[in-house]
């Protein structure tokens, strides 16, 4: 019998009132940057990790967060996705002052939805943007520190509109999902 539950990640879900915009396809970036799927072999409920063998047998260890409550669900034999996302969102803030990095991680995971999100980490920081490269696909910006920060952008359109002199928030995410594809 073929089951799907698929656990999902709000991949921007931020708490109420934290920006002031919400993101589009111009200002944010969400990429998978690992998908294993894989039979799972053996489970670790204390140390909350899973032991997966991949179709070409090659065994992962994945570490399942407090946050992902369809751990507590898994059974050896099950069949499951275990996706890693990264996400970026850029979002204009005309009059804010710069900010150091704020480590965001334990509030993200709390969510709207705490059986959902399992946020790996979750940075936010208020810069001032200092060059937009469209050609080399870069955008360099310094915080409250005053120490200068390049980036490589894959998304093009959001160095769109952006210019020297403007003050945004930068909000990175990593987050997991695990997709149950079918039981035994």
């Amino acid at each position: 019998m073929m089951v799907t539950h698929m656990f999902v990640v709000w991949l921007l879900l931020l708490p109420a009132g934290v920006s002031t915009q919400a993101p589009d396809a111009s200002n944010m970036d969400a990429r998978d940057v690992a998908v294993v799927t894989g039979r799972i072999e053996r489970i670790d409920s204390f140390g909350r990790s899973l032991v997966l063998k991949t179709p070409d047998g090659m065994p992962v260890s994945v570490f399942v967060g407090r946050g992902l409550k369809v751990f507590d669900e898994l059974k050896a034999g099950d069949t499951i996705t275990v996706r890693t996302t990264e996400s970026v969102i850029i979002v204009p803030k005309p009059h804010a002052r710069t900010t150091g990095v704020e480590d965001q991680t334990a509030t993200a995971n709390k969510g709207v939805d705490g059986t959902r999100a399992d946020v790996i980490q979750r940075l936010k920081a208020i810069v001032t943007i200092e060059l937009v490269d469209h050609a080399a696909q870069t955008i360099a910006y310094k915080g409250r520190d005053n120490r200068s920060v390049t980036r490589m952008v894959a998304n093009r359109r959001m160095l769109d509109g952006l210019k020297p002199g403007d003050v945004v928030e930068i909000t990175y995410s990593r987050e997991r999902t695990i997709e149950l594809t079918n039981s035994r």
